[in-house]
């Protein structure tokens, strides 16, 4: 982890177990993580359109690395313990009639915003690969 993303572990609530799997969902090649979005998607953490009707909801993304989603979980419940940005926000998402689960789901958005501006840093910070041959 120290030398592909040394940035990863300086979040706060990442650690070497979390920010493996994370990786792992990355993997080499930076071609497929075009955006923040599809790092999101492919962590399983951008919601997926659910209304009907007059009803407009959105649910669980159950697509995407589960292993990757789990770590972005894991990162949240930790934000949450001792992080009061984190913890306020949530409270703020409940009293606004959200279920715990589901405001629990929008903070695992924006720690896959963190973690894929991290990884972009560190790609762009190393030198590119050299063909061989």
């Amino acid at each position: 982890i120290d030398a592909c993303a040394p940035k990863l572990l300086e979040l706060y609530g990442v650690g070497p177990d979390t920010a493996a799997a994370l990786l792992t969902a990355a993997g080499d090649n930076p071609d497929p993580l075009a955006s923040e979005a599809s790092f999101a998607a492919l962590c399983g953490a951008s919601p997926v359109e659910a209304s009907s009707g007059k009803t407009q909801r959105r649910r669980l993304n159950r697509g995407g690395d589960r292993q990757a989603n789990s770590a972005l979980y894991t990162i949240v419940i930790a934000r949450l313990r001792w992080d009061t940005r984190t913890r306020s926000y949530v409270e703020r998402r409940v009293t606004e009639g959200k279920t715990r689960r589901e405001a629990i789901r929008c903070p695992k958005r924006y720690v896959a915003r963190e973690i894929y501006q991290a990884l972009l840093a560190t790609r762009r910070q190393s030198p590119a690969p050299t063909p061989a041959g």
